[in-house]
This record gives C-alpha cells, structure tokens and sequence, in this order.
C-alpha cells in the first residue's frame, strides 16, 4: 500500500516515464486540431504554408521522440531538432515546435559527456537554421533569432541546473550512506570491545593463577571452574551481540544492564580483584540506554584494573537518581598511567563518545598517590 508519505517518492521514480510520453503524444494531438494550425512557434517570418504530407512527417518528428526523450535524450533532441528545422523552413509553424525546448531541457539534465561538444554542434546548426530562414523570410531583424537563441539558451541552463542538483543529492546520500556506514562499524567494534576484552582478559588472569595452584587441587579446580564460567558468559553475551546486529532482532528484547552489575563486580573478584561494590538508590522504570551505558563503563574500568593493577583494591560506587545515573570506579595502584592504559586506548574514547551521546559527562584520570578514577555522568529517565 502507498502512504501518503511515499507518494513524492513514487512520482519522482515513475513521473517522468509518465509525463515525457503525455506530452508528446498532447503536442501530437493538438497540432492536428484545425483551430491550432499555423499558431506554435514562428522564427524567421517564413509565410504560412497549409499542412501537407511533408507537414505530416516534420509533427511526427517533433512530438513522437519525446516518447523515448528520457531513455535517449540525445536520439530524442536530434529528431526534435530535425522536424523543427522542417517545420520552420517550410513554414508550417505547427504547435509540435514547443517540442524543442523540452528535449533541450531534457538532454541538458541527463547529458553525462560531450556537452561542451553537443552546444558547440547545436549552436553551429542553429546559425545555419537562422540564415536559411532569414533569406526566406520577410527580413526580420537578426535580434529576434538571438532572442529565441537565448530562450533555448535558457532552457538548456534549466536542465544543466537540474543535474547539478541531481549529481549534489546523489553525492550528499553517498556522504550520509558512508559515514552512516562508518559510524555503524565503530559502534559495533566498541560493543564487540566492551564484551570480549572483559571476558578474556578475566579468563587469562585466571588461567595465569591456575599454573601456579598445580599443589592445591581444590583451588585448581575453582579456578578452572571460573575460567569456563567466564567463557560461557562471554559466548553468551557474544550470541547477543550478534542478536542486536541482526535486522530481525526486537528492540524490546534487549535485557537491562543494570542488573548484571553484581555478577560483573563478582566475575571480577572471582579473577583475583579485591572489588568493593555500592549500589545506592532505585533503578528508574525508564532510564533508556543509560543503564546499558553504565554497565559498560563499569565494565571496562574493572578490566583496566584487571589488566593494569591486578591484585589492587577497586571500588566501585553506582548510584540511580531521579534523572540520571552516576558511576565512580577507583583503583588503588603503583601508577598514575593506568588511567590512560597503554593498549589502543578504545575501550575509554568509546565510553566518552557513549557518554557523551546522551548529554553526559565522563573523565578517567589517575589518582594522587598512584591508581586511577573513572567517573561517569548518565542522564538517563524521568524523576518518579
């Protein structure tokens, strides 16, 4: 069904394969209407001359090319250009002449090459079109050829401006297509960021302290058992990832963040990071994606931790206001550089640019006395 809305977008695709044959077959038509002859355009002031079968031939010449004016426009402008050649030298001055102008128009909006070639050739057949008819006319001054001239001029100007506007769209929507594009691939590399590095770099830190609990089976075992937990986190929210990515995926499937802070705060402490956690108020019944911001941040402050300043004291405060959501994530280190880790430094750009999308603030800085700060400003939904 076609609404409202797309009905501009159907003309503009089946319009002019509409309207191109309308016209010619309307010039067509009303040059044969008695009352109409001898009334379409006059150049030159060759006297009237009754409609004959040479008459007949220069009309179908004019209006039937524009038939096909849109497939092949310069096809279309040499016929049209013919006929009224025809149709002035012999002085039938018929009202399939208004036929020129169009084609012009035409080829001027869709000619891709040669077009500095084509006026030149035009130019040089109208200047021989304007002697022949100026030596059998009645003398009228040589102005009135520059004036219609000009007017074709125009139209020919009209159809240059048309596709102009045409190529500038085409380009502005590649631009648009691009950097759609583009952002899309950054998005999807900050989710696939967010959920891998996490997950692995929990996974290694463990695997790293299992080598040395060969003597201690009961912990060789728990760490082991927390490894593959962590694996099996990871896939699953890799298998979600992919669902989001999927154009058939429901919004109103994705889960809230929010409420997988605990485990994340326990997933890292299970890996070897002492991690006190706070959750203060209540969660909003509508807070957007700001929770899903929250969870991230969070998320990538306890790896850099992880990764940076393992074995560290971490403390990590969340608190759900009225409007929005503040989280403060702070390590204890030997260094101030863990708050600008030393890897490609994606996973904090990609929070600021989150953060920062939804109005809110976000800084990541070391501490006095070593370790770093992550901070984070969510607006997130509506007072309660």
């Amino acid at each position: 069904m076609i609404t409202p809305r797309r009905v501009p977008e159907q003309w503009r695709r089946i319009g002019p394969a509409v309207w191109y044959p309308a016209l010619g077959l309307a010039l067509l038509a009303a040059s044969f209407v008695p009352a109409l002859h001898s009334r379409g355009t006059l150049l030159g002031s060759v006297p009237n001359r009754p409609f004959d079968a040479v008459a007949v031939v220069a009309i179908l010449l004019e209006a039937l090319p524009l038939l096909v004016c849109r497939r092949w426009p310069v096809l279309c402008l040499t016929l049209v250009s013919l006929g009224f050649a025809v149709d002035q030298l012999r002085g039938y001055h018929s009202f399939a002449g208004s036929a020129l102008p169009i084609a012009l128009l035409t080829v001027g909006s869709r000619l891709e090459s040669h077009r500095r070639a084509t006026v030149l050739a035009l130019s040089g057949a109208y200047v021989l079109l304007s002697v022949a008819l100026y030596r059998l006319g009645t003398g009228d001054p040589p102005i009135e050829f520059v004036t219609f001239y000009l007017a074709l001029a125009l139209a020919w100007g009209i159809g240059v401006w048309l596709r102009g506007n045409r190529t500038a769209e085409a380009e502005r929507r590649r631009r648009v297509a691009a950097e759609t594009l583009a952002d899309e691939r950054s998005r999807i590399a900050r989710e696939l960021h967010d959920v891998v590095t996490h997950h692995v770099t929990a996974m290694v830190v463990q695997a790293e302290a299992a080598r040395w609990l060969t003597d201690a089976p009961d912990r060789l075992d728990q760490s082991l058992t927390a490894v593959s937990d962590t694996g099996r986190r990871a896939i699953a929210d890799l298998r979600h990832l992919l669902d989001l990515l999927n154009p058939d995926h429901g919004p109103g499937t994705r889960a809230p963040a929010a409420g997988r802070l605990r485990t994340l705060v326990e997933q890292t402490r299970r890996a070897g990071q002492p991690v006190e956690f706070t959750e203060e108020g209540t969660p909003a019944q509508s807070t957007g994606s700001a929770d899903l911001v929250a969870y991230r941040v969070v998320q990538e402050a306890l790896t850099n931790a992880l990764k940076h300043a393992h074995g560290s004291r971490t403390s990590v405060q969340v608190h759900h206001g009225g409007r929005e959501i503040t989280v403060e994530v702070s390590t204890a280190g030997t260094g101030a550089s863990a708050a600008s880790p030393g890897g490609s430094g994606r996973g904090l750009a990609g929070l600021r640019e989150r953060v920062g999308v939804l109005g809110g603030e976000f800084s990541a800085d070391p501490r006095d006395g070593g370790g770093f700060v992550v901070r984070a400003r969510i607006p997130g939904g509506s007072a309660s």
